[in-house]
């Protein structure tokens, strides 16, 4: 991975995972941007409901696949009907708002869907099976994922000329369906494990869409296959700091010894008591010492974020959140020792 993808964002940054609380897109915007200076993002704003959470919203920008809400979560349609119009509106308020808070903004943006697999986890097929079920389905739905981005990602261009987009990918489910743990409709059986080049092939297909911006996934499960998602070619991972073990210590140090960057997710998603910046990232250090890499690597290799979205979190700690992220971040360029 290039050294001009990974640092454009710069080093010392910080940034947030994707939600945020409430239903206010224009109140959203204005934290996020005001508080990230070095890597802002669209928020995501899940507490408005269907079509604003995660599935849904990626779901509405799929190309030529359409959805709707069931009961038991999304489900494919043969036509655009309520849910999907509602998803894409819902979308298109959030980037009215991000483009009115970044007017004359030039910089590192980064925007967020569902990926490949953890869309076909949730996605069901019109029997009610997930989409990981049919291996044909889970092509068609991965192609389709890559035009809707390819799409989405010259609108954002289009309404912030000055950003240098990243894409985030946020793949929850990838590790079950590396695993063969996503369960059935029944809830008796699970799905089988889907072949690791399979669940390559695609995340590549995502990064070559990108046009040549930075793709992040996150992951906020345990056990995510960082070598995997070296191989698939992704700028950087973003997963919760608190779930990683010394058994994922030889891929950490071949992902970033390669170039990856790694969003280390340090600070609780949800309201609580803040440690001071320099507490938070006391673990990323230990781990830099461990690995036995270079000091002054780290701060170009660690975005400091929380450990995952702040949807759960009080509008007061959200904020509170955020800026506690870029004062970590800064307490690990000034002190990198």
């Amino acid at each position: 991975m290039s050294e001009k993808n990974k640092l454009i964002w710069g080093a010392g940054a910080a940034t947030g995972v994707g939600s945020m609380p409430g239903t206010d897109a224009r109140e959203a915007a204005k934290t996020v941007t005001g508080s990230l200076e070095a890597l802002p993002y669209l928020p995501e704003l899940p507490a408005r409901g269907p079509g604003a959470d995660m599935i849904g919203r990626t779901a509405g920008l799929l190309a030529e696949i359409f959805a709707h809400v069931e009961p038991s979560g999304w489900r494919i349609s043969d036509r655009p009907g309520r849910d999907t119009r509602r998803a894409r509106s819902w979308l298109g308020e959030d980037l009215d708002a991000l483009e009115e808070f970044t007017q004359g903004y030039e910089g590192a943006l980064k925007v967020s869907a569902v990926g490949p697999w953890t869309l076909a986890a949730a996605l069901e097929l019109r029997g009610g099976e997930a989409a990981l079920s049919d291996a044909g389905a889970c092509r068609d739905l991965a192609a389709s994922l890559a035009e809707g981005l390819r799409n989405h990602l010259a609108d954002v261009r289009r309404r912030v000329p000055g950003a240098r987009v990243v894409l985030q990918l946020d793949e929850p489910s990838l590790t079950a369906v590396l695993r063969g743990q996503i369960r059935t409709a029944s809830g008796y059986r699970t799905h089988r494990a889907v072949d690791r080049a399979v669940v390559e092939s695609a995340l590549r297909e995502i990064v070559a869409v990108a046009g040549g911006a930075p793709v992040v996934v996150h992951s906020c499960a345990p056990g995510v296959p960082f070598a995997l998602l070296r191989r698939a070619g992704v700028t950087g991972v973003s997963f919760d700091f608190s779930l990683l073990t010394e058994r994922e210590d030889e891929a950490l140090g071949e992902a970033v010894e390669g170039g990856t960057a790694l969003f280390a997710g340090v600070v609780p998603g949800v309201d609580g008591p803040l440690s001071d910046p320099a507490g938070s990232v006391m673990g990323v250090r230990t781990l830099w010492r461990r690995l036995g890499l270079r000091p002054e690597t780290l701060t170009e290799s660690v975005v400091v974020t929380p450990s995952c979205g702040l949807a759960g979190a009080s509008p007061a700690y959200a904020r509170a959140a955020l800026a506690h992220c870029v004062r970590a971040a800064g307490s690990l360029a000034d002190n990198p020792e």
